[in-house]
């Protein structure tokens, strides 16, 4: 595979997957999620679409083994037990993303959209709860850090003081937060 830089930015992230019968690499599989979704495809089906309608170009790009890429149900396979922290500190890192003092960082949590779709064309596809996560934003760039899964048998308040901890010490904690959180959560910060 040739090397391309958003490719490095996914080489060293750990694979939840078997090792035995792994066509794609990760780090592909990620790049090319990470892609799609750049280029606004929201839902599993509409990177599969995006794959098909860019498939000679992104074989060029990448060069694939055996000039194959992955389907968008082993993209969503992946995405399934894959460690969002890691992934969003990742793309962070490849992009450069750090909060400034003084910014304004805002959480809030979401469903991923297109996280709970069956695939239709395969029978032995299991049913799997959404994806839900909630993340800190940065207000002034339109950035976001990273994400915490939130559990599927939870809410979004629940996994606030997680994510609260993945802050830097520059974040100033909003009367908001105290509503929701026991002091022991937000200390640090303060």
């Amino acid at each position: 595979m040739r090397e391309v830089a958003i490719l490095e930015a996914f080489a060293e992230l750990p694979d939840p997957r078997r090792s035995s019968g792994q066509r794609h690499t990760q780090a592909l599989c990620l790049s090319l999620f990470t892609l799609a979704i750049t280029a606004g495809n929201k839902g599993f089906l509409a990177i599969g679409d995006w794959l098909k309608a860019y498939k000679d170009e992104l074989i060029a790009l990448f060069q694939p083994p055996k000039n194959r890429l992955p389907s968008y149900s082993t993209i969503r396979r992946l995405l399934l037990h894959l460690d969002y922290q890691q992934y969003s500190a990742c793309l962070a890192r490849f992009f450069g993303i750090e909060p400034l003092p003084g910014e304004t960082i805002a959480t809030d949590g979401k469903v991923l959209r297109g996280s709970d779709q069956i695939e239709e064309d395969n029978r032995l596809s299991t049913p799997h709860p959404s994806i839900m996560l909630v993340s800190a934003y940065i207000v002034e760039r339109g950035l976001i850090l990273e994400p915490v899964e939130v559990d599927s048998k939870s809410n979004e308040i629940r996994a606030l003081p997680e994510l609260i901890k993945l802050l830097p010490s520059i974040c100033i904690v909003t009367r908001c937060l105290k509503i929701w959180l026991k002091p022991s959560d937000y200390a640090h910060l303060v």
